[in-house]
């Protein structure tokens, strides 16, 4: 399967990358971790203003729809704000290094302990950049 290219903005790689880099180095699975600082390496970074309006960025909302047609809407966020009762998803939850830099169309596949599951993103609902917000 070949690797699609995600789009990172200058200020969520800063962010995310010290995320990484300042983890626990104790901590339990750092399996995330390491896919999260891998999408990043391997992402094309670009000036907040110039990210397509169609990329899930931190702090976007968008639709994704399941297999089996069911819609939901989440928000793409840091740890300590993550609320799955509120549909605040973790960038450190598998789905979420899977959503980040992911667009519009794409289907996004990610490992549970349930065997694999997927989404596709239908639309972005708020982008912070694309709505003039740069520094949330």
């Amino acid at each position: 399967m070949e690797k699609k290219t995600i789009y990172v903005t200058e200020f969520d790689f800063d962010r995310l990358y010290g995320l990484v880099e300042s983890a626990d180095p104790n901590i339990r699975d750092k399996t995330h971790l390491m896919q999260l600082k891998e999408e990043l390496e391997q992402g094309e970074v670009i000036e907040p203003a110039d990210i397509p309006d169609d990329v899930i960025t931190m702090n976007s909302k968008f639709r994704l729809q399941g297999e089996d047609d069911t819609l939901s809407d989440y928000t793409l966020v840091f740890p300590r704000h993550a609320d799955f009762s509120k549909n605040r998803i973790s960038i450190l939850a598998p789905i979420g290094v899977a959503l980040i830099g992911s667009k519009v169309g794409d289907t996004v596949t990610w490992e549970t302990q349930a065997g694999q599951k997927q989404f596709k993103i239908l639309k972005i609902l708020y982008q912070p950049e694309a709505s003039g917000d740069f520094h949330l």
